[in-house]
């Protein structure tokens, strides 16, 4: 089901999807793809929403650098000095973040109207990225497609083909809590990540991967949720061909619990320290899946270049319950 949302500036309109299955009701807009809400039941059988989002397009469109539930490409996280070498060329980029380019450059996907169709129990959405759009080489065909499974879980599905060769990093930028309001502070984390990236003050990382032991990094034993953390964990799966149960998130006041499955090789961990009105600093913790950070800098880093005749794809489900 779909309903008129807005209209952009320039006489294009956003249109709203409404998905539900198993108990959950998930919002989508074709603004960015955005996931706009997500409603699921507490232990009481009681539903709220669970990621924080804007009741109007103006809220998404005058404040865009949180990216709220966006769909964030062409790369997903930073590129240091908003340039990378491929193939003995360098692409300078648009520098949004600093010296560095962030989550795609100005106007990444999360700020494009996506063309949205439905399929059974979900949404596929494309658009075809422009060679040189925001400075990345390739005209860039992309698929996503939200699902939601007889459980209720929402299910990313990622696909693009190119016509040069290119860089491509996807991820979906939710924040979550599980309460439904106030601070996410009290939520327990659990990650089956051994290592993480150590970043400099502009959170580009620095070397090679870290261990977390002994450190405020270790979530392999879940506990609260504490602000500071803006960093990739670098998932002790790797990259996998179908998606691995990878971190759970619970809130005990609710009983709900969030569990994330992916096909990516890393999770950014994000406590939203930086959030502005209407939000609080803290509201909500973003678990971005993706390839890491600077990785088209970094060939130590699992790739994230797409050729011609080859297809990037990648997956991520969020599952849902309660206890």
């Amino acid at each position: 089901m779909s309903e008129h949302f807005g209209t952009l500036s320039d006489g294009t309109p956003v249109h709203r999807w409404t998905l539900e299955r198993a108990g959950v009701r998930v919002r989508v807009l074709s603004y960015g793809g955005i996931v706009q809400s997500v409603e699921v039941p507490d232990r009481e059988g009681h539903r709220a929403d669970v990621v924080l989002g804007f009741g109007d397009l103006d809220g998404y469109v005058t404040h865009p650098e949180p990216y709220l539930g966006a769909l964030v490409g062409r790369y997903a996280n930073r590129i240091a000095g908003a340039r990378f070498p491929l193939d003995e060329v360098t692409y300078a980029l648009a520098p949004n973040n600093g010296p560095n380019s962030l989550h795609g450059g100005e106007r990444g996907f999360d700020k494009r109207v996506w063309d949205v169709e439905p399929v059974e129990h979900g949404l596929r959405l494309s658009r075809v990225s422009p060679h040189g759009e925001e400075g990345f080489p390739g005209r860039l065909e992309v698929t996503a497609t939200y699902t939601l499974d007889a459980s209720g879980a929402l299910r990313l599905r990622y696909e693009a083909v190119t016509d040069e060769p290119t860089v491509v990093n996807l991820t979906n930028h939710s924040y979550f809590n599980l309460s439904g309001s106030g601070n996410a502070g009290g939520h327990e984390l659990r990650l089956a990540a051994s290592r993480y990236t150590p970043v400099d003050d502009d959170l580009i990382p620095t070397g090679e991967p870290a261990g977390v032991a002994d450190t405020r990094f270790d979530f392999r034993t879940a506990r609260k949720v504490e602000s500071g953390f803006d960093h990739n964990f670098v998932l002790d799966k790797g990259v996998t061909a179908e998606p691995v149960e990878v971190a759970e998130l619970y809130d005990p006041a609710s009983g709900r619990v969030l569990t994330v499955a992916t096909t990516e090789p890393g999770i950014q961990v994000y406590t939203a320290d930086h959030l502005g009105e209407p939000f609080e600093p803290g509201e909500g913790v973003a678990l971005e899946t993706q390839h890491f950070p600077d990785s088209p800098n970094r060939p130590d880093f699992p790739s994230t270049e797409l050729r011609p005749g080859g297809v990037y794809r990648s997956e991520t489900v969020y599952g849902f319950s309660a206890r």
